[in-house]
């Protein structure tokens, strides 16, 4: 059983000599797009409370951690050139060495969307292959001074999520967007070719970084590395050939579009038809080197949808109409909507059986991974008005956890490869976008006194689990 820690909680965005995030640029310079106007400044301190915040862990019996390292905090412009911030090293070796102490093993994420701003400034980071190189160097660095310590280490968080949001929508750093979405705040991009491009750069500097990881450091430190991918899974919203259609290719454009270059060197063949020549190509020497680069997958799944083949005409003709199944020319999703008598894909809901077993013992999973690891969860409203016993109360959280693990059991029975289960999230923490107006934790932070943590009936119920 293993739990989850993101940079997110960290805080402590100008201290210990880290450098600016796009992050932090972004929630500055664009208060408007995040729900209640905060940022990640302070976070939930984990940085200055990770002792507590662990002893939280403990009392659960999880046996895992998994958390970020936030590049600009070891190199605050983001290449060498600009120096090692020693009180980085520092923070992370008393993460680690305390995560050890206390009987976990750290889950290491070396990404997960915090690009130092220096080189978005200095060659569009992302949109740029000099990120490769510089990945590179920023990963090698974490192998040599943890890599004694940590075993499983996880190159990138949700490509498609950060490459989506970022580059199409311009609701995430660095927020790069163009028409039709234009008319939301965004910074000038093309949204027809720029998230193809941050995607296909992540998986080159991905499997830069495992092949420097298994020539130079995997035998003597015995360790492994994978990526995390998202996806939902989805269901035909009818019974028909061209919504079974359009469920393939949801999965193509979201689950595909990296797990098909990591299985077989190459995106799926709907990608290279549909998108074109704003696809990149890879060189010959790119698909050997990304082609098996994993020692295991972390599969992200929060919910399922409906695919149907409709195509809504409002974003016909755009210069994003073909961008991935977003565009709804290809795909129509239906999320939590009761529609001619179909019923809501909800995470509490029974039939999310058939989305987890589904996902664990398709052709992708079952045949492929050499393992799976899953981020789950649920989150809440933050209601300022509950009193602390009732916001405590998290019985949805833990009717969640309850059918999702006994879904994975079942799955595993069946001959899916999971060897872990990350609950999202330890603690209540900035949620992107969504700012501190939603709650995800298993431990309850109190945002008006002082950041105080109370473990939530979450928390106590993963105790007796796994105690029992």
């Amino acid at each position: 059983m293993m739990c989850f820690w993101i940079v997110i909680y960290e805080g402590a965005a100008a201290e210990g000599g880290k450098g600016a995030s796009i992050w932090d640029t972004f929630t500055h310079m664009h208060p408007e797009v995040i729900a209640d106007r905060s940022n990640g400044d302070v976070a939930v301190d984990s940085y200055h409370r990770y002792k507590e915040d662990i002893s939280f862990l403990k009392y659960m019996g999880m046996d895992a951690y998994r958390f970020s390292i936030s590049w600009p905090r070891i190199l605050p412009s983001g290449s060498l050139s600009g120096g090692v911030n020693m009180e980085g090293i520092r923070y992370y070796n008393n993460l680690i060495n305390d995560l050890r102490a206390n009987g976990m093993k750290p889950f290491v994420t070396l990404f997960h969307w915090d690009l130092p701003q220096e080189l978005e400034s200095r060659y569009q980071g992302f949109l740029s292959p000099a990120i490769v190189d510089d990945y590179r160097d920023y990963a090698e660095i974490c192998f040599k001074e943890f890599g004694d310590r940590v075993k499983h280490w996880i190159t990138f968080n949700e490509p498609w999520t950060f490459c989506r949001s970022g580059y199409l929508f311009g609701v995430f750093a660095p927020g790069r967007c163009s028409p039709p979405w234009a008319a939301r705040r965004c910074s000038e991009g093309d949204s027809s070719r720029e998230p193809y491009l941050c995607a296909h750069h992540q998986l080159l500097a991905h499997a830069a970084a495992v092949r420097l990881y298994r020539d130079k450091y995997q035998v003597s430190q015995r360790g492994e590395i994978g990526i995390t991918l998202i996806s939902h899974w989805f269901v035909p919203y009818e019974n028909s050939k061209s919504d079974a259609d359009a469920v393939a290719r949801a999965l193509d454009f979201m689950f595909g579009w990296f797990m098909d270059p990591l299985s077989q060197g190459d995106y799926p063949f709907v990608m290279r038809a549909l998108v074109g020549d704003r696809l990149p190509e890879f060189t010959a020497k790119q698909s050997e080197m990304v082609k098996g680069s994993f020692d295991f997958i972390g599969l992200n799944y929060y919910t399922t949808y409906y695919a149907n083949s409709s195509s809504p005409t409002t974003v016909r003709g755009s210069n994003s109409d073909s961008y991935t199944y977003q565009s709804a020319l290809f795909l129509t999703c239906k999320w939590n909507v009761v529609h001619d008598g179909h019923p809501p894909l909800t995470p509490i809901l029974l039939n999310q059986q058939v989305s987890v077993e589904g996902f664990l013992l398709a052709p992708r999973t079952h045949d492929i991974y050499i393992s799976v690891v899953l981020e789950l969860g649920v989150d809440e409203v933050n209601n300022a008005s509950w009193p602390l016993n009732i916001a405590l109360q998290d019985d949805t959280r833990i009717d969640y956890h309850r059918r999702h693990l006994s879904f994975v059991l079942e799955a595993m029975s069946k001959g899916a490869k999971v060897r872990g289960y990350f609950a999202w999230s330890l603690l209540d923490n900035f949620e992107w976008i969504s700012g501190y107006t939603v709650r995800f934790g298993l431990v309850h932070v109190d945002y008006k006194d002082g950041l105080k943590r109370y473990p939530k009936a979450s928390a106590h119920w993963f105790q007796e689990l796994l105690k029992n």
